[in-house]
């Protein structure tokens, strides 16, 4: 399974919603470590649930956090836990949210105050 993984660098990329089922291939592409930025219920009842993620991403060896953040009410707390996560889990690291741009988002604030 292809996952349409958009590589900001070598240690760190960003994707939609994922499920469970492709954290085998996340992890066989090279991942380490997974962020996940979506806010459980967010999507309704048929979205994953951090639960389900979280036990498949630890079954693998994956580290695993959960940073939910709401699109357009970032908090300064979420950026500085980002920043500390982009320095100290393992790498390279994939960030997941609905569509990966509020993981980006994410990211690029969390960038600015490494």
């Amino acid at each position: 399974m292809s996952l349409p993984i958009t590589c900001h660098t070598v240690h760190f990329g960003t994707l939609g919603q994922i499920d469970a089922s492709h954290l085998a291939a996340i992890a066989k592409q090279g991942y380490k470590s997974v962020i996940n930025n979506r806010p459980d219920g967010e999507g309704g009842p048929n979205q994953p649930t951090n639960a389900e993620i979280q036990a498949e991403a630890e079954r693998l060896g994956l580290n695993y956090v959960y940073l939910p953040v709401v699109p357009s009410a970032i908090t300064q707390a979420q950026v500085v836990e980002m920043a500390h996560l982009l320095k100290t889990m393992p790498s390279p690291i994939l960030a997941f949210c609905r569509s990966g741009a509020r993981s980006t988002n994410l990211y690029h604030m969390a960038l600015q105050i490494s």
